[in-house]
């Protein structure tokens, strides 16, 4: 599919194109925003690889008329993602009547917002040598500011929240695959992710739990050239006091949450365990609570965000 670089959607344009019978059939919309420098780019390739018909830099009220040009393609545009980003006039208060209008329509649409630390997205500027949008005659770092202000709310409200700080850019296509490549039902989809708290908590998580209550196997040295997927360091991490108690309560919890957010109409929910390095006991864990959450009929995925740095 092509990706159209400042596509403009005419009054001409509708007027030309044929209705179908019956009317705009509702098409699947996909809304890629977020912070300047987060992979907005390598996100649309990758929707555009997966079938996506991908449109860059849309002004958010021109959304529903491109939902409405899609429906009427009998069948040949069935999924549409869109490019919007923070330079738009009026940009949030735009996008949420846009996103009220695509959904009374009966379009079914998600918001993938793209993130990264503050850090990250200074050293990306500095390394394309390109400024920020909102830099203005200040820094970069003012800019990074003034955006983050700006889509606050659209982040809180947005379906996938993805952290770009430590992915490269097939690991970012992996994850844009992962959440809209298949096709899905609206329930809720899960990823428990493991972490180390000594490379910063995952921006991108909904619920954060700490398990550096127990004894760290990097102590032992038989397991520290080891991981959590290992069945010694499993074994180890499982045989102190509490853990059992602790991974088989907190896949209760969850199980209890899981139909409050359905209710809500959130349909991902990213879970983060967190050890000191995330490489022994957060990754036990998580394997082993994403085990218990699928033997409850929960859809999940499991994660290691930080397995692989030390």
């Amino acid at each position: 599919m092509p990706h159209d670089e400042g596509t403009h959607v005419t009054d001409e344009a509708t007027a030309a194109e044929p209705a179908a019978a019956g009317g705009p059939r509702p098409v699947e919309m996909a809304l890629v925003t977020g912070m300047s420098g987060a992979g907005r780019s390598t996100a649309a390739h990758a929707l555009e690889d997966l079938g996506w018909y991908v449109v860059d830099n849309l002004p958010p009220s021109l959304l529903p008329r491109l939902a409405d040009l899609g429906g009427r393609t009998s069948g040949e545009v069935e999924r549409i993602a869109a490019v919007v980003d923070v330079r738009s006039l009026a940009f949030t208060a735009d996008l949420r009547a846009a996103v009220e209008d695509l959904h009374a329509h009966g379009s079914r649409t998600r918001t993938l917002f793209l993130d990264a630390t503050d850090d990250v997205l200074v050293r990306r500027f500095e390394s394309n040598r390109r400024p920020h949008p909102l830099q203005g005659i200040g820094r970069i770092l003012d800019g990074i500011s003034a955006e983050r202000r700006i889509l606050e709310e659209l982040r809180a409200a947005a379906d996938v929240v993805l952290d770009t700080s430590t992915l490269n850019v097939h690991q970012l296509a992996d994850a844009v695959a992962r959440h809209f490549g298949a096709e899905d039902g609206r329930g809720l989809h899960v990823t428990v992710m493991s972490f180390g708290y000594k490379y910063g908590l995952p921006v991108d998580a909904d619920l954060v739990a700490d398990c550096r209550f127990l004894p760290n196997p990097h102590w032992v040295p038989e397991l520290r050239p080891q991981t959590g997927r290992d069945a010694p360091v499993r074994d180890y991490v499982f045989a102190q006091p509490g853990a059992e108690e602790f991974v088989t309560g907190y896949a209760q919890l969850l199980q209890v949450i899981a139909p409050g957010y359905e209710r809500e109409g959130k349909h991902y929910a990213t879970v983060a365990i967190g050890c000191t390095g995330g490489k022994h006991r957060s990754v036990a864990m998580s394997e082993r609570l994403t085990g218990l959450l699928r033997e409850r009929g929960l859809d999940v995925s499991v994660a290691h965000r930080d397995l692989g740095r030390e």
